[in-house]
């Protein structure tokens, strides 16, 4: 499915799931922790379900954890994927041509993730396309706004109305975070995290299946 946001001037993405395959990384820590914690697999589930929504709230909403575990899981998680190397964050491909892409096209190109912001700039720069984005943005501590207020600081960081403004996610919630800014949103599932159904429910403008068509979509 196909939107007509060829002409937007600003293309806000995602990373988990969008810009990077770091689904395995996710999966594989949350388990760890969780196991700890003594859930089950059986229990756990599709851990696929904590790519989306930001952490620690993502433990309460997923398994049901109260705010002080989910806060306590949330700080050994992340002191597991700390150590873990730039395996953990490799792009999908095709992903840096179609960044360099959009740049040449004179497009401005932003990241907005719930990850901390040094594990935003960690993995940008592991991947060598920092340069690639004019604003980087991720959150600075988990009292931080959501992916809203990140929306939001992109487009005013660099001077751009919502009418002017794409947005690309795999999940709803990036769907629905861009609802609430007034910009449409671009939905992908060659991630393997979001569905057609889950996202062109939530409202987005178009779907994506690979990096292929989406660069059709942004740029036409």
């Amino acid at each position: 499915m196909t939107a007509d946001v060829a002409g937007r001037r600003l293309v806000i993405f995602d990373f988990d799931g969008t810009l990077a395959n770091t689904v395995p990384a996710i999966v594989s820590t949350a388990r760890t922790v969780l196991a700890r914690h003594g859930l089950t697999d059986e229990a756990m589930g599709d851990l696929t379900r904590l790519v989306g929504p930001p952490f620690p709230q993502a433990y309460s909403l997923v398994y049901g954890f109260s705010e002080e575990e989910a806060a306590q899981i949330t700080a050994e998680y992340r002191a597991i994927y700390r150590g873990i190397g730039p395996e953990a964050w490799p792009l999908f491909d095709g992903v840096a041509a179609l960044l360099r892409r959009l740049r040449s096209a004179g497009r401005l190109t932003a990241v907005a993730s719930s990850k901390q912001m040094a594990m935003v700039e960690r993995a940008l720069a592991d991947n060598g396309i920092t340069e690639l984005f004019d604003v980087a943005l991720g959150k600075s501590s988990d009292a931080e706004g959501d992916k809203v207020s990140l929306i939001r600081r992109a487009m005013d960081d660099l001077g751009v109305e919502p009418a002017e403004a794409v947005m690309v996610g795999d999940r709803h919630h990036d769907v629905e975070a861009a609802a609430a800014c007034g910009v449409p949103c671009v939905g992908v599932t060659y991630g393997g995290t979001g569905t057609v159904a889950e996202l062109m429910g939530a409202g987005a403008c178009a779907c994506a299946d690979t990096v292929e068509e989406l660069g059709r979509v942004l740029l036409g």
